[in-house]
């Protein structure tokens, strides 16, 4: 069974959300960048556009290395590492831009609104 943790954010608000089977199941094979219809999540009349997430182990997922598998790459200030020194580089590890049954959780920013604020939609779930 997949489970994962949405946090769907729209400018100034965001909201956390747990989905399972057969949500979960709809962003199985979904990358990073791509948009996912609101009714998947029962959100009907928005879109949605993944921007990123972590898996299991708590590595973030990156839009640069393809696939669902785990890569350690050297990385320098930016994106998963905050340098001390200017100029210093690091390894770290990374997950794939492809959401997979690791990943736990996934970010998501409204792409379209819907006619209904997403406080109302999701208070009771």
């Amino acid at each position: 069974m997949v489970e994962y943790k949405l946090v769907i954010s729209d400018r100034a608000t965001s909201v956390a959300r747990s989905v399972g089977d057969p949500q979960a199941a709809g962003f199985l094979g979904k990358r990073i960048g791509e948009t996912v219809g609101g009714e998947l999540i029962g959100a009907s009349g928005y879109t949605f556009k993944i921007t990123g997430g972590t898996d299991k182990s708590g590595f973030p997922l990156r839009p640069d290395v393809p696939g669902a598998r785990q890569s350690r790459l050297y990385v320098g200030a930016g994106f998963g590492f905050d340098a001390p020194r200017a100029g210093m580089r690091k390894r770290r590890t990374f997950r794939g831009n492809t959401i997979s049954e690791d990943t736990v959780q996934i970010n998501l920013v409204v792409d379209q609104k819907g006619p209904k604020a997403l406080a109302e939609l999701f208070a009771a779930a």
